[in-house]
């Protein structure tokens, strides 16, 4: 799910009445803060598509869950809605309880471009599927880039794998968001949001923090090295992570799963 930065993008600012206007653009945005909707209005150009996504980007990482974008007064043009809508999902797949459902009641989100999305006609189908992507399981917490904020990170993974039921996951959930928190510590030095969910028998963990620095990975360190394991230890104990650009920071997430770690031990 790793973002790929567009030079030069920067997210829609919030006007004041609540709406996000992506600058020379022709589209709007406009964010509701009392649901989970998200209306796209206008005419969407090639030109206005990426700061769209910012826009999009910066909701699902300011508010935890799924969001439903509504599409019933959008015109496209070069870039299609459904190619955008269906890049920032998988931009977002992998992080812990977000997801971006389509709510089109012109049926217009169709095709290959919408592979992967889902589409609901009517607003009673898109509350439905909201209801099948529960926020109850969902740890999230904001913490300052000191040195005891790795230990509160442990202290949810420990917590949340008690509770869903994947005690297995425990010592390389703190293995990963350890990691994870000392990075924004030493490099970032920023605040940071820290969530965790579960999704059938995996775990899933970000660390949003306020820098746009994107970490380098380049694998083995030497033996000789005194530091650089920090995201060889994630990509050892995760199946999957990556860090994605998003207005005024990254998110960095990463996915590891109970049968890996049953066959590790075993």
């Amino acid at each position: 799910m790793s973002g790929t930065e567009r030079p030069g993008a920067r997210a829609a600012p919030v006007v004041p009445n609540g709406s996000i206007r992506p600058m020379d653009a022709r589209c709007l945005v406009e964010a509701d803060e009392s649901s989970a909707i998200v209306r796209l209005s206008g005419l969407l150009e090639p030109t206005a598509a990426a700061r769209v996504r910012d826009a999009l980007l910066a909701r699902l990482t300011e508010r935890p869950g799924p969001i439903v974008v509504d599409v019933a007064l959008l015109r496209s043009t070069g870039v299609t809605a459904a190619r955008l809508l269906a890049e920032i999902r998988r931009t977002v797949a992998d992080w812990p309880a977000a997801d971006l459902l389509v709510l089109d009641p012109a049926g217009t989100v169709t095709g290959a471009d919408a592979t992967g999305l889902t589409v609901c006609a009517t607003a009673d189908e898109a509350t439905a599927a909201l209801a099948r992507t529960p926020m109850a399981a969902l740890l999230a917490a904001d913490l300052a880039p000191t040195v005891g904020a790795a230990r509160q990170a442990r202290e949810m993974v420990a917590d949340g794998c008690a509770r869903w039921g994947v005690p297995q996951l425990t010592e390389p959930g703190c293995t990963a968001v350890t990691e994870m928190v000392n990075n924004v510590v030493a490099h970032a030095r920023t605040a940071m949001t820290i969530r965790l969910a579960p999704r059938d028998s995996s775990l899933h963990v970000a660390v949003r923090d306020h820098s746009p620095r994107q970490p380098a990975y380049a694998g083995l360190a030497p033996l000789t090295s005194t530091g650089g394991r920090g995201l060889l230890l994630i990509d050892t104990v995760a199946r999957r992570w990556g860090s994605t650009p998003v207005p005024g920071g990254k998110v960095v997430w990463c996915v590891l799963y109970a049968e890996d770690e049953a066959a590790y031990q075993g």
